[in-house]
């Protein structure tokens, strides 16, 4: 008679891969997993994963180097709704929570393939997706409307990052091919895998011949560097005070400015003032003071009605670069009885520091009393100062032959020739207008270039080691803190750094795809019962649990009895 023991299962736990199938697919349970090949809208499903991580890792890292112009994106937002505020918080928090998810699915995708496990997007996420996506399309087509002429930052950007993130992208392909081995070297190998393997040789191959294209000025040789450029105070130092006001200028001047710039403006009466706007509506509180002409031109109140609005005020109540909360309670009481600042009085402040004066004049409307004669009210108002002419550069192309006096400088980038004919020694360029090569063409002919804005050290590293004469800045007092280019490398050093890096990955890869062969192999010779064996003996313990299964065949009474013939 046959006795039978109940069958016993205690199943190992699998906590991690509990864990990556359950939040990735919300298979928790052992029996929902599966190591079947993925199906086919699975793997369309993870190719828009990919997709979206690639689209939403460009929008990340076109936005932490758009810091440069933030400011400038505001005014961009200001122009068209007529409200300050800061587009770039829920632009920031969104970019940040939706690349952390995404990121993170990746990862859990990526685990899946490793372990060998059956790609199943949980549907929760398949919407997140999507919803990243189309979000991130959308911001990228809103962006190219507004903003167009950003995206030259991020070629520009790259002369900084290039070298750093194309050693970043081949540590990331090297390790990626621990997957790619274990899909190439199995033993059924399908069209598939071939394609697979074909594009990622391919892949580490255009990363490996990357560094023919990357060309940055800050590789040169140490003793090729130029002195340091000045640094303009952009309408002084506006994130330390209210721009175009004269505590902006003296904060500008604290930290060190060869120069100040300002935006000039023709009050009805004749008296230049400074405002970079067409209204007073953003950067006074006219709405209290004079309600019913908040929408006019700046230029169409006389000096009066202009010197009795407050110009300090808006910059604390709307914190325009998050920084009033680290002023002083002496600066914060000095910005709110600020007023807005003469022309006379700015240029007054440059004489008796012995620094010089950028202009940019905007000409009043055509019904203006002064619309002929608004050149002739800034010079008067320049000799009234009492600043030496060499002093001042004049912008405007409009009767440049009154102001020989003055600085010429071109805010077009304009030929050698052109220039000379004009009698210009100097332009004054957008950063996205000069290039290396424009740089030293015209400083080859003795031309200076003054380029703007450059708020953040890395730009002005770049701009540094292309030999610029000086750059204009929202942040002096951030400039101030760069004594030397934030990385500068010689060609032969660089040349050291990419061959090294490419005999690295090469030995890693060929190393991984050794292994993985080694490995497949092992594991196609080992028999079913010496893997259950093996795997019994390294684990005595009976505190660790492993599926068993016991059949205990006793015999009754003495044995088994034979069947009698």
């Amino acid at each position: 008679m046959v006795k039978h023991q109940p069958l016993q299962q205690v199943y190992e736990k699998q906590l991690c891969l509990s864990f990556l199938t359950g939040i990735y697919g919300c298979r928790w349970k052992r029996y929902q997993r599966s190591h079947d090949d993925s199906s086919k809208w699975e793997c369309a499903w993870f190719i828009i994963l990919c997709s979206t991580f690639s689209l939403l890792l460009f929008w990340a890292y076109f936005w932490l180097e758009a810091h440069n112009d933030y400011n400038q994106f505001n005014w961009l937002l200001y122009n068209r709704s007529g409200e300050w505020k800061d587009g770039t918080v829920p632009i920031l928090a969104t970019t940040a929570v939706g690349f952390s998810y995404i990121t993170f699915l990746m990862i859990l995708a990526l685990c899946h393939i490793s372990l060998g496990q059956q790609l199943n997007l949980y549907w929760i996420h398949k919407v997140g997706v999507l919803a990243a996506l189309i979000t991130t399309v959308s911001g990228v087509v809103s962006i190219d409307d507004v903003w167009g002429d950003e995206w030259d930052i991020i070629l520009i950007s790259l002369q900084s990052t290039g070298p750093f993130l194309h050693i970043g992208a081949l540590a990331a392909v090297t390790v990626l091919g621990w997957l790619v081995a274990e899909q190439v070297v199995r033993a059924e190998r399908t069209k598939f895998h071939m394609i697979l393997l074909l594009v990622y040789l391919s892949v580490l191959l255009a990363l490996y011949m990357a560094p023919l294209a990357i060309s940055s000025p800050c590789i040169m040789d140490k003793n090729s560097l130029k002195s340091r450029p000045d640094v303009i105070g952009r309408r002084g130092a506006p994130m330390l005070a209210p721009e175009n006001t004269l505590m902006s200028f003296n904060k500008a001047l604290q930290q060190g400015v060869s120069s100040l710039e300002a935006d000039v403006t023709v009050s009805l009466d004749g008296v230049p003032f400074l405002m970079r706007d067409r209204t007073l509506k953003r950067t006074t509180d006219i709405a209290k003071v004079f309600p019913d002409r908040q929408d006019e031109d700046a230029s169409l109140f006389n000096w009066t009605e202009i010197r009795s609005l407050n110009a300090g005020q808006w910059f604390l109540e709307n914190d325009p670069f998050w920084t009033v909360g680290s002023l002083t309670g002496r600066d914060r009481n000095r910005i709110r009885n600020l007023t807005v600042c003469s022309l006379v009085e700015m240029l007054r402040l440059a004489a008796r520091a012995n620094r010089s004066a950028l202009l940019y004049l905007r000409r009043p409307p055509p019904e203006h009393p002064h619309y002929k004669t608004w050149i002739m009210d800034t010079l008067w108002a320049v000799q009234r100062s009492g600043i030496s002419q060499k002093r001042v550069t004049w912008t405007p192309d409009t009767d440049r032959g009154r102001v020989r006096g003055l600085q010429q400088t071109s805010l077009e980038k304009l030929s050698v020739e052109e220039l000379r004919h004009r009698g210009i020694s100097s332009l004054t360029l957008r950063y996205s207008q000069a290039s290396n090569k424009d740089i030293q063409d015209f400083l080859a002919n003795n031309m200076s270039v003054t380029v703007y804005p450059v708020n953040e050290p890395w730009l002005y590293s770049v701009l540094w080691c292309s030999g610029v004469s000086s750059v204009s800045s929202d942040t002096p007092q951030v400039l101030r803190k760069v004594p030397y280019p934030i990385w500068l490398m010689s060609p032969d050093k660089y040349c050291l750094v990419w061959i090294t890096s490419d005999l690295v990955s090469i030995a890693i890869v060929i190393g991984i795809f050794i292994f993985q062969k080694w490995r497949m192999s092992g594991m196609q010779n080992y028999n079913p019962e010496q893997i259950m064996l093996s795997a019994v003996a390294r684990r005595p313990s009976r505190d660790v649990n492993i599926m068993k299964e016991k059949l205990i065949f006793s015999e009754a009474s003495g044995g088994l009895s034979a069947p009698g013939f």
